[in-house]
């Protein structure tokens, strides 16, 4: 059985019978079938379907937004904004996919030659918690626009936000099989990755997790895309417009409650602003209104389990342990973690070095901009960097020396239809959104023609 747990009161949801060896099979099939069919529809037709979708995520927000805080933790209006979201997606790639894969015609020394993108398959993904429905949504909307069909491993603890977007995608009028929920535990993934009905793999989650499945879909020579998860920094030059600077390091760090990929984590200020800088954020992560994840004022809510917390606490105590000083927060119970900032990290601490996950900002002070790309670039990870100044000009010069996947000037990292999405080192390859995305599941066919 799979049990879904309310983190904040500890009270259990719901439990869901797991899929067995010949369920899963029966689901397999039945993909395999609908892909068929669904491949030879038209672009307009997966659109009107797409923005179907679209109207019952903004119809039904309330209902779905209480069911995703109450699986995870999430803050009930950030619940709302992740659904309004989800359906920004799907008009983007209702307008937008066609052209995105229309034929690219070639100049050679043949008659004709051009480039098709066609659909694969049954592509298979293996989602988080995190953001329980985009996530899932920025794969399985462009993977449909492009004549694919999706089946879903999902966490286990948002499994009620999983078997919901199933039964969306069915009543705006998508076959069923064209998006499947699959009810198993992350035992069962590897021989679904083997069975020869799927042909690719996406993954968002940890390192051990890709590392697993890009093995397995590796052996069986499947492509995979994998978004493996950062340790961005967020770097404030002396001449950035401080009050601006803050605001938006706060909503990069603590959004979620610090749970996202793409949160700001290491916190870079120049030496001659850093007191300034601090006196200011301290205060603005003290306003932070924490409390009942299903309060419409709350910001910081709960961690999505106790032994997240339990390993954000361990980093943070490792990390005062070799001179990191806590200038704020610190605190656990349970599952929940007060925002908390520590000051005077340096690049052999853990919480500077590892991922983490959870309301903790590290800060770290720098002398010059060399110093600066040098320490951003100290980590194995390579999502993205935010970069703080007045002077874009100068600032954009830099950009080239970083080597993450994004760089936002004057903003936090996001994601964004139109803009590709991925990283770099351990924070895995190929890209999701925009042209790009919708690509990575496709047979890039080249076709010849000579009379």
């Amino acid at each position: 059985m799979i049990q879904t747990i309310n983190p904040y009161n500890g009270q259990e949801l719901k439990k869901y019978q797991e899929d067995n060896s010949k369920a899963i099979e029966e689901k397999l099939n039945n993909a395999q079938d609908q892909f068929e069919q669904w491949r030879l529809t038209s672009y307009e037709h997966r659109s009107q379907l797409i923005l179907k979708v679209a109207d019952l995520l903004r119809q039904n927000t309330d209902d779905y937004a209480i069911k995703m805080t109450r699986e995870m933790g999430k803050p009930i209006a950030q619940s709302r904004s992740e659904l309004e979201k989800c359906a920004w997606l799907c008009e983007y790639y209702a307008a937008n996919a066609e052209s995105h894969l229309k034929n690219e015609y070639v100049d050679t020394d043949h008659f004709k030659s051009y480039v098709s993108y066609e659909p694969l398959g049954v592509v298979l993904a293996v989602m988080p918690w995190n953001y329980p429905f985009w996530q899932v949504m920025r794969f399985i909307v462009p993977a449909l626009m492009a004549g694919n069909v999706g089946v879903l491993k999902h966490a286990s603890s948002v499994m009620g936000s999983a078997v919901l977007m199933e039964d969306i995608f069915i009543d705006a009028g998508f076959p069923k099989g064209c998006f499947t929920n699959l009810v198993i535990g992350s035992k069962a993934v590897e021989n679904i990755i083997k069975n020869p009905i799927v042909k690719a793999v996406t993954l968002t989650g940890s390192k051990p997790a890709g590392s697993a499945v890009a093995g397995t879909a590796g052996s069986e020579i499947k492509k995979t895309v994998l978004e493996l998860g950062g340790n961005n920094a967020l770097v404030v030059f002396k001449d950035a417009d401080i009050e601006q600077s803050v605001e938006t390091c706060v909503a990069a760090r603590y959004q979620n409650t610090g749970q996202s990929c793409i949160a700001g984590k290491r916190l870079l200020l120049h030496e001659d602003i850093a007191d300034v800088f601090m006196e200011r954020f301290k205060t603005a992560v003290k306003d932070l209104k924490v409390g009942d994840p299903e309060n419409d004022e709350t910001y910081i809510g709960v961690m999505s389990r106790e032994d997240l917390a339990e390993e954000l606490e361990d980093l943070m105590n490792k990390s005062i342990e070799m001179g990191a000083t806590l200038e704020l927060g610190g605190k656990r119970d349970k599952a929940f973690f007060e925002p908390t900032i520590l000051t005077g990290v340096t690049k052999d601490m853990p919480v500077f070095k590892e991922e983490t996950f959870g309301p903790l900002m590290a800060v770290t002070t720098f002398k010059n901009e060399d110093e600066a790309v040098e320490l951003v670039n100290d980590s194995e990870f390579g999502l993205g960097v935010s970069l703080f100044t007045q002077d874009v000009e100068k600032v954009e010069k830099l950009v080239s020396r970083f080597d993450d996947g994004a760089v936002f000037v004057n903003a936090k990292v996001a994601s964004h239809p139109a803009l590709p999405f991925g990283g770099t080192g351990i924070s895995g390859y190929g890209r999701e959104l925009s042209h790009f995305g919708i690509r990575e599941f496709c047979n890039i066919k080249t076709v010849v023609i000579d009379k």
